[in-house]
């Protein structure tokens, strides 16, 4: 185990897969204690959790829908109780739907809002709570925010957008109190929901500057980056990962 973060407590929405799994083993092998939220997948969550234990390391699973105002809240407050402090807080949870834009549904719109825009604010509200010097926030945005080459994506692009600059606000808000707030824009990545081998990948990998996917331990070790002390000067950012897909 590494040491970056030793004595550090990490909160990683939806960390039960893809993504947020690779982020909570990349934060559990460089020291911290990683609380995990999921939705509907415990198995996943437990092996997270054995894998992280297996290692040497210290790890919670809780279930907490994102869209649901007071499971977030719990959450927050279970990671700080059961590890006994939060510094490091990875919005990671979120949802996807594509759709023309005069077929996509309120109840599909409101879901996305719900789970990638006021999942997120809760849980940064509720976590700076908690947080002193040194704290981090980091946001799991999309490249789609700048780009969606792709029809049927504007309102999955409209909640990515809306955290990125809510990241340049709220760097401002927490700035004197020694809290950072980052917005790491990943594009292709490898993951479940958009694995490299579908149809869909075949088109997004041509549109990439180093032809393929990226993977979830490239992402987990950008946030690792901002999760640490050498990301001190570092805030208000939103940092592309994409391959040169926005290039």
């Amino acid at each position: 185990m590494m040491a970056t973060l030793a004595g550090k407590v990490a909160l990683v929405t939806g960390g039960s897969r893809g993504l947020g799994a690779a982020i909570a083993k990349r934060l559990a092998h460089d020291g911290a204690a990683v609380a995990l939220t999921y939705t509907s997948s415990p198995q996943k969550a437990d092996e997270v959790v054995r894998d992280i234990e297996a290692a040497g390391g210290k790890a919670l699973a809780i279930r907490a829908d994102s869209a649901d105002v007071e499971a977030v809240k719990h959450a927050v407050a279970e990671t700080a109780n059961v590890l006994g402090r939060l510094d490091i807080l990875v919005n990671n949870a979120g949802v996807a739907a594509i759709a023309p834009i005069d077929q996509f549904s309120i109840e599909e719109f409101d879901r996305l809002v719900a789970v990638n825009i006021k999942g997120v604010f809760v849980a940064t509200q509720e976590a700076v709570r908690h947080m002193g010097e040194g704290g981090r926030i980091i946001m799991i945005g999309s490249v789609n925010s700048d780009i969606t080459p792709f029809a049927g994506g504007s309102i999955y692009g409209l909640t990515k957008g809306a955290i990125a600059s809510f990241t340049r606000g709220l760097a401002l808000d927490l700035g004197r109190r020694g809290i950072t707030v980052n917005n790491i824009q990943p594009g292709p990545i490898d993951t479940d929901m958009n694995p490299a081998d579908s149809d869909f990948a075949k088109e997004m990998t041509k549109m990439t500057a180093l032809g393929r996917y990226g993977q979830g331990d490239e992402v987990a070790g950008m946030v690792s980056y901002l999760a640490s002390p050498e990301a001190a000067f570092v805030t208000g950012a939103s940092l592309k990962i994409d391959g040169g897909f926005a290039a």
